[in-house]
């Protein structure tokens, strides 16, 4: 028995949501209500074209896409109201968690530029390769090198010595 379009995608929703939901943390810097607002519209629009992923031969690689292309124009359209707050909520935090170097890294994630920040994401957190990332930006190999090398100087610059001491644990 041949299953509906809806369930097919509901199915897939199910299995990606916990990896689109981590990306989208890691871009929004920690900011988990963006991040949901982020999966939410992506996935939206991933089911939009559901009826074509026939033609798509990683459904999933091209999710991370439509986040990430979804995320950059967010932040380009993104009201300068709108500012997070000073302190964060309690929450807990699961077994084996270093909150420490958890918020020491989202710290240092949001002092980078958007597309920055969608280049170590897309590189380093998603193990893509320069092309792929380039593809899923929009912008040349090149750029990416070059934004890749910049990240990664401006994070070493915000995490200073500390970056040794998190590297031993």
């Amino acid at each position: 028995m041949r299953r509906s379009r809806a369930d097919e995608f509901m199915e897939f929703a199910a299995g990606r949501t916990g990896s689109l939901f981590r990306s989208a943390c890691l871009l929004t810097s920690g900011d988990t209500h963006r991040a949901e607002d982020l999966v939410q519209e992506t996935l939206g629009r991933m089911y939009a074209v559901w009826g074509r992923m026939t033609r798509v031969g990683n459904p999933a690689g091209y999710a991370q896409t439509v986040l990430v292309r979804t995320y950059l124009s967010q932040q380009r359209r993104r009201s300068a109201g709108e500012r997070p707050l000073g302190e964060l909520p309690d929450t807990a935090q699961p077994q084996g968690d270093d909150p420490a170097l958890r918020v020491a890294l989202l710290d240092a994630l949001a002092r980078l530029a958007p597309k920055d920040r969608a280049v170590v994401v897309l590189r380093y957190w998603e193990d893509r390769s320069v092309e792929e990332t380039a593809e899923a930006m929009r912008v040349s190999s090149a750029a990416v090198r070059t934004r890749s090398v910049r990240a990664l100087a401006r994070l070493r610059e915000h995490l200073g010595g500390s970056i040794a001491e998190f590297a031993a644990r």
